[in-house]
């Protein structure tokens, strides 16, 4: 039975109340989210003593997980809490997760061992209470409109406003606190644990403020409150109320996870986590697209957004270098000089933010003003134009290194790339999120904002193992020529590494083999960055060409 197509809502204008509430909420979540990531490799690398291999892999493991855990916090909401206590408890968690960071910060110096332990503590805490928060804040905006409400889209531009300004405070205000260098270039390692503190504190006061404002103002177009516990309303609105999974397609699902593990650790070599993560999104999304109270619509638009999904990550995997390879290129092979100010490394970051808040409002009027003149393009269409853009940044800065040898490039450059990077995920993550709610049955909307962060999970984990594969740069050459260390020459394979050497690498944190991709040798920056312009590009093509399909499949919604 084809599901009717449902008319776009064209008559209400302005936004309800509550989208402020949730910005807001949402504000002090990625404050505290990205306040961390600002930080976190080079906490890891600076005062726990990891390689930064080993941290770009904690940091696609952290980000991964965080996003793998919202598929749990979506069904919890969706079957048994709702968004609303969802939203409280993941809010207080991730208070306590930065206040062990705080403690981490506190204790390195002393007790490393305890140092570590505390900071694994910290990061499974956030992961659980980031999977607690995220898809039940992100799926409570399209709960104020009504249902393919024409202003979704220009809602979502908007929440996403809050994400960034959150995100340009916390990597203002977390790195001016705890990224601080002194006069002869050293890093003041003792820092980092105010900006953890800084983290813990934001969340505490957007979880209290949404407690206090919840009840006011975050209701339906009706005046109901929305986000509390699931009832069996959907039946009212032409819906089931309930999945429907039999014990046997659950069943099936346990046993697909446990093989696609193993065959991506075994066969594909990817380590047990990442492997994990890649795995879930697989094989939950065969578990929904079992259940027997889908329709046939229901079942093309689910379809739809795990398609979309799939091409978004590789979105995140190249958009999340910022944390990882990017925060290292920076720290180490960039002039930050601007206006005379020597900027902290982490605090570069704060161009996607700054750019992405004085772009949202233009984009969420220009959204409009399409859908207008009926020239507003398909949701597909608009993320492959966002995945376009981020190749385009990546391919503008591998020109700059191609012949930069190791001298520093101009701090300007990686400017250049976060501002198309950001009118880039202008285009993406706004579009999805709106998308998501749009397509989505209603008893599947939270758990569905989880699959499509599952993206996010995937992007995350695939940047960590991207990262892995940043060339030695200008300061890792200093460093082996004053401990009369041929580094070329070892890395070309004309120097032998005896057992000593190979220790001496090590410790000193110095590779002894250029890293490799799919076969292929990473020598330079300049390939570095083709690989990250080759991978959107060829995905946003792709999706282009899907794009006439995916319209076919959404029955109606754009």
């Amino acid at each position: 039975m084809q599901e009717p197509v449902i008319p776009t809502t064209t008559t209400r204008k302005g936004h309800p109340k509550g989208l402020a509430v949730l910005f807001s909420a949402e504000m002090w979540e990625r404050f505290t989210f990205y306040g961390n990531r600002a930080l976190l490799t080079l906490f890891l690398v600076s005062a726990l003593n990891f390689t930064q291999e080993d941290s770009s892999i904690i940091y696609g493991g952290f980000l991964g997980m965080g996003w793998l855990t919202a598929i749990l916090g979506g069904f919890i909401a969706d079957r048994y809490l709702g968004n609303r206590t969802c939203i409280l408890i993941g809010g207080l968690t991730m208070s306590l997760g930065q206040l062990f960071m705080f403690g981490s910060g506190i204790l390195y110096a002393t007790d490393l061992p305890t140092a570590r332990m505390i900071m694994w503590a910290g990061l499974v805490i956030l992961i659980l209470g980031n999977g607690f928060f995220k898809p039940n804040i992100s799926s409570m905006v399209g709960q104020l409109y009504p249902k393919n409400d024409n202003r979704l889209d220009s809602a979502f531009t908007i929440f996403y406003m809050g994400i960034n300004l959150g995100a340009l405070l916390g990597i203002t205000i977390c790195p001016i606190l705890g990224d601080i260098k002194h006069a002869d270039g050293t890093r003041d390692v003792t820092a980092f644990k105010w900006g953890f503190l800084a983290a813990s504190i934001a969340m505490l006061v957007g979880t209290v403020m949404f407690y206090f404002l919840k009840d006011k103002y975050v209701v339906s177009p009706e005046g109901k409150p929305v986000g509390t516990k699931p009832k069996k309303q959907h039946e009212m609105e032409g819906e089931a109320a309930q999945a429907q999974f039999s014990t046997q397609a659950v069943i099936i699902t346990v046993i697909a996870l446990l093989v696609l593990v193993s065959a991506f650790h075994w066969l594909v070599g990817v380590n047990v986590l990442y492997a994990f993560i890649y795995s879930t999104g697989i094989a939950l999304a065969g578990l929904i697209l079992s259940d027997k109270s889908l329709n046939g619509v229901e079942r093309q638009r689910i379809i739809v957004i795990y398609i979309v999904s799939f091409f978004v990550i590789f979105f995140w995997a190249c958009f999340e270098q910022a944390g990882s390879s990017l925060t290292f290129v920076a720290d180490q092979q960039t002039d930050r000089h601007l206006f005379g100010w020597n900027m902290p490394p982490s605090l570069i970051q704060n161009a996607q933010s700054l750019t992405l808040i004085i772009l949202a409002l233009p984009f969420s009027w220009l959204w409009l003003k399409l859908q207008k003149v009926k020239m507003d393009p398909v949701a597909p269409v608009k993320q492959a134009m966002g995945l376009f853009l981020l190749a385009v940044g990546y391919y503008v800065i591998a020109m700059q290194v191609k012949n930069l040898g190791n001298e520093k490039m101009g701090v300007i450059w990686l400017i250049v790339l976060y501002t198309f990077h950001t009118v880039g995920e202008l285009s993406v993550s706004p579009i999805g999120l709106s998308l998501v709610s749009k397509l989505a049955p209603h008893r599947f909307t939270s758990l569905l904002m989880g699959v499509f962060f599952l993206s996010n999970a995937s992007g995350y984990a695939l940047a960590g193992t991207l990262g892995t594969l940043l060339p030695p740069t200008g300061e890792k050459f200093e460093i082996a020529a004053k401990n009369n260390i041929d580094l070329q020459g070892i890395l070309n394979g004309t120097v032998a590494v005896t057992s000593q050497l190979k220790e001496q690498l090590l410790t000193l944190k110095l590779p002894s083999a250029y890293p490799q991709f799919a076969g292929f040798t990473i020598h330079n920056l300049y390939e570095f960055f083709m690989l990250f312009a080759i991978l959107p590009g060829v995905a946003a093509i792709l999706l282009f060409l899907l794009s006439g399909l995916l319209k076919k499949w959404m029955n109606g919604v754009r």
